[in-house]
């Protein structure tokens, strides 16, 4: 009986340390992060461009690298269901994880690629070797010029001029254009809605209502 119970307890133990499984098809939000059903996932180990940051490409010339990532990251899945051992939760409750598709790394072959890089704060240099080849054969972003996502985040946040008021009262939601001239609105308690700010000046807008945004030519965020 005692025995029993011990394996038991074992059996329960070795449950409870189980890492987490998040599987289901995925709906890409940009180079490192996605959404499966309910659950927004961002992979471990890899920094992938902003969505609005900017990078230059081998002629010098600008693009919307963030983009690019999230294009790249698309055709990796290539419509398959993902396979992810949650890892962490980062600090907008996002299950921080490493994800397969079919066979497929996917921080791995994002590193590769030249689409992200290895995020050596979190990964203790586990794609280090991807990026090395990737910069070695000027794959994606090493073909050009571009700062890593965290320095473009903390420069975006210095940058962002103090955001306009509301026109009226219960008018919070918040129109932006972002750096390819797309116009998206943010509404209270999504990921991005704090960090948003309006400049009027660059025809940005307030709403009252989701309906009034689209109305007027905007589109939903995704987070």
């Amino acid at each position: 009986m005692i025995r029993r119970l011990s394996l038991m307890a074992l059996a329960i133990g070795l449950a409870a340390a189980a890492p987490a499984q998040v599987t289901g098809p995925a709906r890409v939000v940009d180079g490192d992060t996605f959404s499966v059903g309910a659950e927004r996932v961002r992979l471990w180990g890899v920094d992938a461009p902003e969505g609005r940051q900017v990078c230059q490409n081998a002629q010098g010339l600008d693009f919307a690298c963030g983009d690019a990532a999230r294009d790249q990251l698309v055709g990796l899945i290539g419509g398959r269901g993902v396979r992810c051992e949650v890892r962490d939760r980062d600090p907008y409750g996002r299950a921080v994880s490493r994800c397969v598709a079919g066979s497929t790394d996917l921080g791995e072959a994002m590193v590769e690629a030249g689409w992200a890089i290895d995020y050596v704060q979190f990964s203790r240099g586990a794609y280090a070797s991807a990026e090395a080849e990737a910069h070695r054969a000027r794959r994606g972003l090493w073909a050009g010029r571009f700062e890593t996502p965290s320095t473009w985040r903390a420069e975006a946040r210095q940058a962002r001029p103090v955001p306009a008021s509301p026109p009226q009262a219960g008018c919070v939601i918040k129109g932006n254009i972002n750096a390819k001239g797309r116009r998206i609105f943010h509404v209270p308690g999504q990921e991005d809605y704090a960090a948003t700010r309006i400049d009027t000046a660059r025809g940005e807008r307030w709403f009252c209502s989701a309906s009034e945004a689209l109305a007027a030519g905007w589109t939903a965020a995704r987070r």
